[in-house]
């Protein structure tokens, strides 16, 4: 399937089939594109639940209530969730396991090149932590491009996905101890395959024309 009939195809699944699972291999593959994520000085500032049991999953279920319980079906019926979380600051800890993996396979040529890297990725830092919305606000916009990798990868392994931004953070954080991790949640992606009782599979995608969303200079 070539990409521009992926993009064509995909959609955002309302409903799903909870007698369907998704293939373990496909969905290594899945994991696999998010641990390939591009982020912003490499910084990776993300860590993924995957969430497979229906225990696991009735407990992200708890932070889709009031407003939000019309999510909560998508997560108890998907094959998989997975909770995308984002790190809530950058410790010089942090930074220093990322400056050794790097080492670690070979991207410096000597010393000098290595401790350059480390000051530039620290300077970066600092200097996120000076703008408007912080370093996390910086971190969390990562986040959202695991999602949007996510999204295709998921669409060209024939998978179903919705994206869920309809949750309580603060309850979903506390479920899954995320604070005492350094970690916030950002954004629920619910995978699987689509029920027969999905009405959006059944109609046309809808998106602004050409002429309004693009300026050739």
């Amino acid at each position: 399937m070539d990409l521009l009939t992926v993009a064509q195809q995909r959609y955002t699944t309302k409903a799903y089939d909870a007698d369907q699972t998704i293939p373990q291999k496909d969905l290594e593959t899945l994991l696999e594109v998010l641990r390939l994520t591009p982020s912003s000085i490499n910084i990776q500032p993300w860590h993924f639940l995957v969430i497979s049991s229906d225990d696991a999953k009735e407990r992200v279920t708890h932070a889709m209530t009031g407003g939000h319980a019309y999510n909560a079906p998508k997560i108890l019926k998907s094959s998989h969730t997975i909770v995308f979380c984002t790190r809530t600051d950058v410790s010089d800890e942090y930074l220093k396991q990322l400056i050794e993996q790097d080492a670690s396979i070979g991207r410096f040529r000597d010393a000098s090149s290595k401790q350059t890297q480390a000051d530039v990725r620290k300077g970066y830092v600092d200097q996120y932590r000076q703008s408007e919305g912080g370093v996390q606000r910086w971190m969390e916009n990562q986040t959202f491009i695991a999602l949007g990798e996510a999204l295709f990868a998921a669409a060209t392994l024939g998978i179903d996905a919705t994206p869920i931004g309809g949750f309580d953070a603060e309850t979903l954080d506390a479920e899954f101890n995320l604070t005492a991790q350094g970690l916030t949640s950002s954004v629920v992606l619910a995978l699987g395959y689509r029920s027969e009782d999905d009405f959006n599979a059944k109609l046309p995608k809808s998106r602004l024309s050409k002429e309004q969303l693009f300026t050739v200079l």
